[in-house]
């Protein structure tokens, strides 16, 4: 086995799905597929015959299912499981078993490549709103309480840095959030799994959700510990709000509403993000489903709207359809009333561009620092089907462009330290965004710290091979270029 290659055994019932995978899982990226497996129960012969480093596995098959195949493995290879989330019992019961993550059959086939690595190298893969969703719904069906000894065993910053990786933050959002170094949060991230026997942190997440440690309602905090402002729950006010920078959550006023399992999620979300406009059913199928759709076939949206209407409807309101119509074409989201962060993510944006046209750059600051806030993780997060993917990337890359347009004031008012603080939290999340990259060097170069600019460079140029097999482009070369002959002469005048 060549050094650095990553060992995967397939196991899906369906060739075809099988074949998908080996064309996205490729020698030349740096994976080899190790063996492949029609059903769970060829799964411990398979592993006994060759090494592998992960096994990415499907739920449903005919004879041994993906949750039973997980458990025999006991935890020696770590297992990636494969889910259209048709069910949410199913994939509480997998995390249960031992799988160290899970990906939607119908993600892009970059998320798939970088879950397989994650997973390869010892991290977890899971989405802490989906995991808070299946586990509540896992309790409701079965008797068994919480596993594993009590969270008492805990210091309280043992406890803050569990409750945070319980709501799916990275070691570097744990880190600025709790304002450490993320080489503590990983020394208190082993004494946890060590005091509490959790083999990782997948099932240290699912450890938080059994003990209440974080609510089952989108992985928010239940007690008074402070939270970082992005993740923070909005305040109170009248009527009915929706989020989507982040979760997919709503609220009546100050009341959470339980908006059913992820696929119900997304068919909102399709019509929520296009308010007044009639959708189709089949572009809703189209949208939610993608190329896998429903055993049901429409038949299914009727109910799912159903229990939509029901959950939105304001106590006492009588009419039938609640916010969502029904037309001759299909079905219209009634926005009349209605908050949603992205109409207020627009409104910053708009301010930050009104008062910089205007000259004043602290306010243009101020106003994107309220708009960077409204996010509280990947937006749609964990929601399948391609139309909230192309949302979630839509959102992101505004995102992005908030980070770089902030940057770019704050260096203009000479904020060098602040700029530096902020990028290199934001570049430990987004290490392939070349513009952040060069704002970071130059506040870096600003203040003096050349080495740790001409770093960044080197950073950001060797995830740019591995992961895209691309070179730098021309406004970061020219950044380290400028950096490099300050170094190499110092004295030379501009």
């Amino acid at each position: 086995m060549t050094a650095g290659e990553i060992r995967v055994l397939l196991v899906d019932d369906q060739e075809l799905v099988r074949s998908g995978l080996r064309r996205i899982l490729r020698r030349r990226d740096g994976f080899v597929i190790a063996g492949e497996c029609a059903d769970g129960a060829e799964v411990p012969a398979a592993l006994a015959a060759t090494g592998v480093d992960v096994v990415v596995m499907d739920l449903r098959m005919k004879h041994v299912d993906g949750i039973e195949a997980t458990r025999r493995i006991g935890g020696r290879t770590p297992v990636l499981a494969l889910t259209t989330f048709d069910d949410d019992e199913l994939l509480a019961g997998v995390l249960r078993a031992g799988a160290v993550g899970y990906i939607l059959k119908d993600s892009p086939a970059e998320d798939l490549i970088r879950a397989v690595r994650a997973v390869a190298a010892g991290d977890a893969w899971l989405d802490a709103a989906v995991t808070a969703r299946v586990l509540t719904t896992y309790r409701r069906a079965s008797a068994e309480g919480p596993a594993g000894p009590p969270p008492g065993l805990l210091t309280p910053r043992e406890l803050d840095v569990l409750r945070a990786a319980g709501r799916g933050l990275t070691n570097a959002e744990i880190a600025a959030a709790l304002v450490v170094s993320e080489l503590t949060v990983k020394s208190h991230l082993s004494r946890i799994f060590a005091k509490l026997g959790l083999r990782d942190r997948a099932a240290a997440v699912v450890y938080a959700f059994d003990h209440g440690i974080v609510s089952p309602r989108a992985g928010a905090v239940v007690d008074d510990a402070p939270v970082p402002p992005s993740v923070a729950e909005p305040a109170p006010v009248p009527g009915l709000r929706f989020s989507v920078l982040g979760p997919m959550r709503a609220w009546r006023g100050g009341t959470p509403l339980d908006l059913g399992p992820v696929r119900q999620q997304a068919l909102l979300a399709a019509l929520v993000l296009r308010p007044g406009v009639t959708v189709g059913p089949g572009e809703l199928l189209d949208g939610v489903w993608g190329m896998e759709p429903p055993g049901t076939g429409g038949r299914v949206l009727p109910v799912y709207v159903h229990r939509l209407r029901k959950c939105l409807r304001a106590p006492g309101e009588r009419t039938p359809d609640s916010v969502i119509g029904r037309t001759r074409g299909g079905y219209r989201f009634d926005g009349a009333g209605v908050r949603i962060d992205t109409a207020r993510l627009a409104q910053l944006d708009a301010d930050a561009g009104a008062a910089e046209e205007a000259g004043d750059l602290a306010a243009a600051v101020s106003s994107c620092s309220a708009a960077l806030a409204l996010f509280h993780g990947e937006p749609l997060a964990g929601l399948p089907g391609p139309f909230a993917e192309g949302q979630r990337l839509r959102l992101s890359e505004r995102r992005c462009a908030l980070w770089t347009r902030k940057a770019r004031l704050q260096l203009r008012l000479g904020r060098y330290a602040a700029v530096a603080d902020e990028l290199s939290a934001v570049l430990a999340l987004e290490p392939l965004r070349e513009p952040l990259a060069a704002l970071l060097m130059r506040a870096l170069q600003a203040t003096g710290r050349r080495a740790e600019a001409i770093a960044v460079y080197g950073r950001t140029r060797d995830r740019l091979a591995a992961d895209l097999g691309v070179e730098p482009g021309e406004e970061l070369r020219r950044t380290h270029r400028a950096v490099v002959d300050e170094v190499l002469h110092p004295d030379f005048p501009g």
